[in-house]
């Protein structure tokens, strides 16, 4: 029952910044509207939230090694709820992109935190399957986020959506305080950030897990970020960008368990990433020769499932190495990931090209996997 319970809580913690962010997504082209914004200064609030996410990721990974994973969980989730307070006030762009910056700080918690707890608790394969069963259940996230985004939007603008999560901050605070308790290991040696900083930068296998993890990311938030404009410029309400979450739900949902059949099966990490990433050169070859009609979204389901069948084996695997510094190294690998998913959204802001974005992101994933030692296959 507690183990129950205990991946319930995980679950909802990991679920948190996916929901946060695709909720707020569908919000995109009212605050376009309301602050007479561009849609490419628009699409950099995600671009915003991952640079600052990356620097959350790092500060709540190395303070969760230092003073423990329930007291830094905390903080993190006040935080994310204070930001939407303020959010709700604000009166210009640049105050709410700021704004965002804080929230996505916050919210790196959900995220860095909760993966450190995991670790503690579960190792290997176990853990692998573990990521997988929370793939399954992230799969609800787009549809959660973008339906109920649209929703809000729709009835209350662009502040409903910020109301909203910092209500979801606050009960997350609550479930936290009552049901999260410490797992940090009572011998937990005192290491060198920069010490492991410069040993994860020697280290080919955390680049490669980084940029694998930027890559499947990547594809997945710029469809976020760039299909609201492109189903206004189809002339589709928001509320047609809600329901293709659902739609991108399933297609998480399929990638997720197929990984977890697969990895019962005896499958190994390194073919199931390149598996995912032919999927997801295919999902973006289909975006791209269908973006002129709302048939793109169907393609991009080889998208999500390729994001669902991926990344678990990426984060079972990218820290077997540093199984003594998990919060300070799970921290400097975010830190890693993050800062290249908000450089990559960036370009795919700018240039404002979702089908390009997608055969671009899972080439460089194909091709990392080609170029994969032989050692992560036997750590499978």
């Amino acid at each position: 029952m507690y183990k129950r319970n205990f991946l319930a809580l995980a679950i909802a913690l990991l679920m948190f910044p996916q929901i946060a962010q695709t909720l707020y997504s569908p919000a995109l082209g009212d605050i376009g509207s309301v602050f007479a914004v561009g849609p490419q200064a628009v699409a950099q609030t995600l671009s915003v939230y991952f640079l600052a996410f990356a620097f959350g990721v790092v500060v709540w990974g190395r303070a969760c090694d230092r003073f423990g994973r329930r007291p830094v969980m905390l903080a993190g989730l006040a935080l994310y709820a204070v930001a939407m307070l303020i959010g709700l006030r604000v009166s210009s762009f640049n105050a709410l992109l700021w704004v965002q910056g804080l929230a996505a700080f916050g919210a790196a918690v959900g995220s860095v935190v909760t993966q450190t707890v995991l670790r503690d608790r579960f190792k290997g394969a176990e853990l692998a399957q573990v990521f997988s069963l929370v793939g399954i259940a992230l799969a609800a996230s787009p549809a959660i986020g973008l339906f109920s985004g649209a929703s809000l939007v729709q009835a209350f603008g662009y502040r409903g959506v910020l109301g909203a999560l910092g209500l979801l901050a606050t009960c997350l605070w609550l479930w936290s305080w009552y049901g999260l308790a410490e797992s940090r290991p009572q011998q937990t040696p005192v290491v060198s950030l920069s010490e492991t900083l410069w040993r994860m930068l020697r280290d080919l296998g955390i680049w490669r897990s980084a940029a694998w993890i930027a890559s499947f990311n990547i594809a997945l938030f710029s469809y976020y970020s760039l299909a609201p404009f492109m189903f206004q410029r189809l002339g589709l309400s928001e509320a047609w960008f809600g329901y293709s979450g659902v739609l991108l739900a399933l297609g998480s949902g399929v990638g997720a368990w197929c990984n977890k059949r697969l990895l019962l099966a005896g499958f190994a990490a390194v073919p199931l990433i390149r598996l995912a990433a032919v999927c997801g050169l295919a999902g973006g070859i289909g975006v791209w020769l269908l973006q002129d009609s709302a048939a793109f979204v169907v393609p991009m389901l080889l998208i999500v499932l390729a994001f669902g069948m991926a990344i678990p084996n990426i984060l079972g695997q990218a820290l077997v190495d540093y199984t003594d510094r998990l919060g300070t190294a799970g921290a400097l690998l975010g830190l890693m990931y993050y800062w290249l998913i908000g450089a990559g959204l960036m370009l795919a802001g700018w240039f404002q090209a979702l089908g390009a974005t997608l055969i671009a992101c899972n080439g460089v994933a194909l091709l990392l996997t080609v170029f994969a030692s032989k050692g992560m296959n036997c750590r499978s």
